[in-house]
């Protein structure tokens, strides 16, 4: 755990540090050797192998950025934006929304996944 991340995730409204919270508890039920990291000044990022998730507090929801390029299916319908971006997609969590854990975890892991294979893949000759 990144004291960083703490400090982000302090300074938000209550009900947004509990979904931060939990958004945090899961990438690293996905894998428990997720690091934390504070990049972009303040935004909190987890990477495992390449960037894995960031979060990002706004004014009426909470935006999980999903570094997947596009790839990781969405079977359960979670992402709310980015669907054609090829670098991150997005859900976005309003107040008293619940958040889909499994589905959530289930993408982290492809993610995760994703981000070793394309590290064992190395450069192309």
């Amino acid at each position: 755990m990144d004291t960083r991340v703490d400090d982000y995730i302090a300074g938000l409204p209550d009900w947004q540090q509990d979904v931060c919270h939990e958004v945090r508890r899961l990438v690293h039920e996905a894998d428990p050797d997720v690091e934390e990291t504070i990049k972009f000044t303040d935004r909190p990022y987890f990477v495992l192998d390449g960037n894995v998730c960031a979060l990002l507090g706004t004014k009426d929801h909470v935006n999980v950025m999903l570094y997947d390029k596009a790839s990781v299916p969405d079977p359960h319908d979670i992402i709310t934006s980015g669907h054609g971006n090829k670098t991150a997609r997005m859900i976005s969590v309003y107040r008293d929304q619940p958040i889909n854990a499994p589905a959530l975890v289930e993408m982290f892991r492809c993610i995760i996944a994703n981000n070793r294979r394309r590290k064992g893949a190395g450069p192309r000759r």
